[in-house]
């Protein structure tokens, strides 16, 4: 439950729908569902598998599968480099969900205040609800994963799962639904290979599941040796990607409501308007629609959202904190405290240079280094570590595992398809730009 609390978070919520409005709707989510089972699942567990096995962080794991010096070498640099990405990530991160969390606010407040501050965009709420956030992210991380992120995710994910499900379901009545499910469900076949969509679908892939930073690597370390790890990386994959698909089936067709109701969603050019921003600006009005009732409706929205946030940062902290505490033995309340410290630093960074530097961030970390780190993995899984290795984790929970159909395909498909199907797909957007 914890590496699934690690997968869902924003990338489901925030990113998958902002992805699905910016890149042909129907189109993007086919390319997206696509690789997150045919690339994203293998690559996640040869992260979970190589975790269990070495149980210890990215840049201390890499090296063991190996007795060569040289790749030894590019495997803990492959693991530090994971270590940045992962801070920048939490960096931005921190700030949308500090977003969440002050939108969250807003329904409560206006009962007795005037409450645009929360809802309005400005360097002063973004700085205290950044700080808020890195703060509260900091302190369940210093609790350990046992005692902090289990507990949290076992509360918020079926509660989020069910206001999402309530949300459609209202959501369905009102006009301009159905021109939005239409756009979400019924794709263009014409835009399926266009290289800039099929890379932002691939990075939507590698975000929504923490992958190629290590996240999921430390997890796996912490995975018990009687637990089927095959199932256990299926059940996080259509958790994730399940929450994704529900996600965009409310946030698509309610961008159509807004549009219907007068909110302007795209340019002349047909390009979308603040897309950063995307739920920001249609879900209130989803809310208005809905009288009374919706003032309470959008604090619990919004709650959750910021909930599930927070399980994603959490995951994103552990990664260097863990190699800290890992490595240099430092005490993990003091590591969590200065690592997080100095991504907050990084994070207002941000928000004072917020209009040239967020969507930067945003781009390099999730569409290129994110996929760039699960090719290296990958290629560690498949040509580094020897396959009796990799087998004989499995077995450890899994004892059939040999003659499973998983078994049969995995090794090759981790080894030969998940390589060059990234490497190609960089090829083709770098042609197609």
């Amino acid at each position: 439950m914890a590496a699934a609390g690690a997968a869902v978070g924003l990338g489901n919520i925030w990113g998958f729908p902002t992805q699905v409005a910016s890149n042909g709707g129907a189109a993007f989510v086919l390319v997206y569902l696509i690789l997150a089972f045919c690339l994203a699942y293998p690559a996640l567990m040869a992260e979970m598998i190589v975790g269990r096995s070495a149980r210890a962080n990215a840049v201390k794991a890499l090296p063991e599968l190996t007795d060569k010096p040289i790749l030894k070498q590019f495997g803990r640099l492959v693991g530090l480099t994971g270590l940045l990405t992962v801070a920048v990530i939490l960096s931005f991160y921190a700030i949308i969900a500090g977003w969440l969390f002050s939108f969250s606010l807003a329904p409560i407040a206006s009962l007795v205040v005037d409450s645009h501050w929360l809802t309005d965009f400005s360097l002063e709420r973004n700085i205290i609800f950044t700080l808020l956030f890195m703060v509260a992210t900091i302190l369940i991380i210093a609790q350990g994963v046992s005692s902090g992120i289990e507990r949290w995710s076992k509360r918020m994910m079926p509660a989020l799962i069910a206001i999402l499900l309530l949300l459609i379901a209202y959501m369905l009545t009102l006009p301009g639904a159905m021109k939005g499910l239409t756009h979400y469900l019924v794709p263009d076949f014409s835009l399926v290979f266009k290289g800039g969509l099929i890379i932002s679908a691939l990075g939507q892939a590698f975000f929504s599941l923490s992958l190629g930073v290590g996240c999921m690597l430390i997890y796996g370390s912490y995975l018990s040796s009687k637990e089927n790890i095959v199932k256990v990386g299926a059940w996080v994959t259509l958790i994730d990607v399940g929450l994704a698909f529900i996600a965009g089936l409310l946030i698509i067709p309610v961008m159509y409501i807004a549009a219907h109701h007068g909110v302007e969603i795209f340019d002349k050019q047909g390009a979308l308007i603040n897309g950063d921003t995307l739920i920001f600006n249609v879900l209130p009005a989803l809310f208005e629609q809905m009288g009374d009732i919706g003032q309470f409706v959008a604090f619990l929205f919004f709650l959750l959202m910021s909930l599930a946030g927070l399980t994603s940062s959490i995951s994103l902290l552990e990664v260097p904190v863990a190699y800290v505490v890992e490595s240099h033995g430092v005490a993990r309340k003091k590591a969590s405290w200065v690592i997080g410290g100095l991504i907050t630093l990084l994070s207002l960074t941000i928000v004072f240079n917020f209009d040239w530097l967020f969507g930067l961030v945003i781009m390099v970390t999730t569409q290129y280094s994110q996929p760039v780190l699960g090719l290296f993995f990958c290629l560690f899984a498949g040509w580094v570590w020897h396959r009796d290795h990799a087998l004989a984790e499995i077995k450890k929970g899994y004892p059939e595992a040999e003659q499973s159909l998983f078994w049969k395909i995995w090794p090759w498909y981790v080894r030969f398809v998940c390589p060059v199907f990234i490497i190609v797909m960089f090829i083709n957007a770098l042609i197609g730009s």
